[in-house]
């Protein structure tokens, strides 16, 4: 062992183990951070930590892969010059940056979503604007900078008091001796890099342990490898035509008919009653989790408007979110589709002119808009809702859509922006633009669709300074803004001429956090959802609800005859026990239906919970599954992807 740390692979050894080590703290950070989510199983524990080593080891020998080919090739009688100090030197300090910044942002992000890096941290990094400035708002740059320098430089202090330089361009032995060491690192390298998948630290079914037995950059490097999920290829399926039987017999409706025989048409007229034609907002607000409510057993008052609006609304106490991220819950409202493997379809190539909830009001002679407070290229949401025939509308810096999307779009001037943060202007500056299109509109004569996407509840949690009595920077106080911005806008809409013939649905995307113990925590999708100024009696619909159910009842609740091929059902048409709400996290799927939870994942296997407990969800594997709830759960997923993906959810 004393050889690896005194000869010319001194260094490579030497940062491997550091980063091997420094590797096993951060497992042990993460295991102490989620302690209360953690399964105690000292078995599953230790594996959880053999498994984290042999990726450590990985990702370490990949950082270290080139430079151990540089050792063993570099001339021997160049050995300690100028170049090779300075090519050390350089290729350590970049290492040295991607593995301590890597290290670091696991911390944050694991408080934040309560897993290793995935899909987010690989979009994250694409919307570099955003992204940086969120980092410099919520954790300023200059000290992240001098931290990682700092560390750095320490690391090349403690590097030189072991001698480890000085081993390294001092001893000159040929390429025959050097092969010795660097052979097992580049096997090591080669062989464990072909052989070390993610899937093999998920073993149990508790997250956190999963999630403990991964290494961050190799998981990242996993989900940029991984954008996209097959069905066919990786999740258990049927026969095609049964899995189409199931479905059609379970979305249609007493006051439903199929419009074609072909067994894998699934779009059906429905039939309406005394039909309304009222302009329709639907605001989406970032992170609102159930837990916020007062009625949902909240007692710092941080939402007393929307507590008030749900009391003068239907008000759906039993809904869930299709998953963990904006582009799901916009998927879910606007498509009307379970949450398919892989990304959202928002983000996905070819997903223009999709028969979505746009098609359907666009066919009632309805101007739909997307208004967003940030530049609606970020997460593709542009081209997404542009692509469905949606006027855009957001701050538009430089970020033009494609030639094939033919659609119009209206920059949010700087003169109507009081206030900004990374992600987009304040609440009270978007519902400005809501109440400026809804005029415009409303003086052409022209019914209105609004899709209002905010995004104040968002780290870093600034907002207007003196609005409400909660400090900036937490997310309490982002809420109670969040709720002050609404109530605001309610007010000047009611001073409207419009306001009496508008209907405001007011959803959230998903929860503040999923994080939990096991790979979904149900409870972490409970989200409220209201129709307000709908001329009937205040209502709670405690049924369970999905998402994806949340429009087709509206247009329920305004009578409305239309052709659907979209798979959200009006809840007040659905017989008792066939309601059932879907829930997914890009690669685990599954099926809420009475107290049986049933989940499907890319390894094919199938398992069914029994779920107990109301705001905190317990849940308790079934031995012998209900094969009827099994096989709907695949017949949904399986034909809703397959159907995306051969071009069948295409408008007619």
């Amino acid at each position: 062992m004393k050889k690896l740390f005194s000869g010319r692979f001194s260094i490579l050894f030497g940062v491997l183990s550091l980063y091997i080590f420094l590797s096993f703290v951060v497992r042990i950070i993460l295991l102490l951070w989620s302690v209360k989510n953690l399964d105690i199983n000292l078995m599953h524990i230790l594996r959880a930590f053999f498994t984290g080593f042999a990726f450590d080891l990985t990702m370490g020998s990949l950082f270290l892969a080139l430079y151990a080919v540089y050792l063993l090739l570099f001339p021997k009688k160049w050995i300690g010059s100028l170049f090779d100090k300075c090519f050390t030197y350089f290729y350590l300090s970049l290492i040295f940056i991607i593995i301590y910044f890597s290290l670091l942002a696991e911390i944050p992000f694991w408080e934040e979503f309560g897993v290793r890096f995935n899909f987010i941290a690989v979009d994250y990094l694409i919307y570099t604007y955003e992204v940086v400035e969120n980092i410099n708002q919520s954790y300023p740059l200059p000290v992240i900078g001098v931290v990682l320098v700092g560390l750095i430089v320490g690391t090349f202090f403690l590097f030189k008091k072991l001698d480890l330089f000085k081993n390294t361009f001092s001893d000159k032995n040929s390429i025959r001796n050097r092969f010795f060491y660097a052979a097992p690192v580049l096997a090591i390298t080669v062989v464990l890099g072909l052989v070390m998948k993610n899937k093999q630290a998920d073993f149990t079914d508790n997250l956190v342990v999963n999630e403990l037995g991964k290494n961050g950059a190799f998981s990242f490097v996993t989900a940029f490898k991984a954008n996209e999920l097959d069905y066919e290829t990786f999740y258990p399926k049927l026969p095609e035509k049964e899995a189409y039987s199931i479905v059609k017999k379970d979305l249609l409706q007493e006051n439903q008919k199929y419009t074609s025989l072909k067994y894998d048409d699934i779009s059906r007229f429905t039939e309406g009653n005394q039909e309304q034609r009222p302009n329709i907002i639907l605001i989406t607000i970032e992170s609102f989790s159930g837990e916020f409510l007062k009625a949902f057993g909240n007692k710092d008052n941080i939402t007393p408007n929307y507590d008030r609006l749900a009391n003068e609304s239907i008000f759906f106490t039993n809904l869930y979110a299709t998953g963990t991220r904006t582009v799901r819950g916009m998927e879910a409202l606007t498509l009307s589709v379970p949450p398919t493997p892989g990304n959202s379809i928002v983000r996905r190539p070819n997903n223009q002119n999709l028969f979505s909830v746009s098609t359907i009001v666009k066919a009632k002679n309805y101007q739909p808009y997307f208004i967003y407070g940030g530049d609606g290229y970020f997460d593709n949401m542009n081209t997404f809702f542009g692509g469905q025939g949606f006027d855009i509308v957001d701050r538009n810096r430089g970020n033009p859509l494609s030639d094939d999307i033919k659609t119009r779009r209206f920059n949010i001037p700087d003169n109507e922006v009081k206030f900004e943060n990374a992600w987009g202007i304040c609440d009270e500056d978007l519902y400005h633009q809501s109440i400026k299109y809804a005029d415009k509109n409303a003086k052409a004569n022209k019914p209105f669709f609004q899709f209002v996407m905010t995004t104040s509840n968002h780290k870093p949690y600034t907002f207007p300074a003196g609005k409400i009595d909660l400090p900036q920077g937490d997310r309490n106080a982002a809420v109670k803004y969040t709720d002050y911005a609404l109530g605001k806008f309610i007010e000047e809409a009611k001073t409207k001429p419009w306001f009496k013939n508008t209907m405001f649905i007011i959803v959230a995307d998903h929860c503040a956090s999923s994080a939990g113990k096991w790979e979904i925590n149900i409870d972490k999708h409970h989200i409220p959802a209201i129709i307000y100024n709908l001329p009937q009696p205040p209502q709670r619909i405690e049924r369970l609800t999905s998402q994806i159910d949340l429009m087709p009842t509206l247009f329920g609740y305004l009578g409305w005859n239309y052709t659907t091929s979209l798979y959200g059902k009006d809840i007040n048409q659905t017989k008792i026990g066939d309601e059932r709400a879907f829930i997914g996290n890009y690669r685990t799927l599954g099926m809420l239906k009475g107290n049986v939870f049933t989940q499907i994942d890319d390894r094919k296997r199938l398992k069914q919970f029994t779920v107990s407990g109301n705001e905190k969800q317990s849940l308790s594997e079934i031995k012998t599954k209900n094969q009827e709830m099994a096989s709907q759960t695949i017949s949904y997923y399986q034909t809703a992807s397959v159907r995306f993906k051969n071009g069948k959810m295409k408008a007619k």
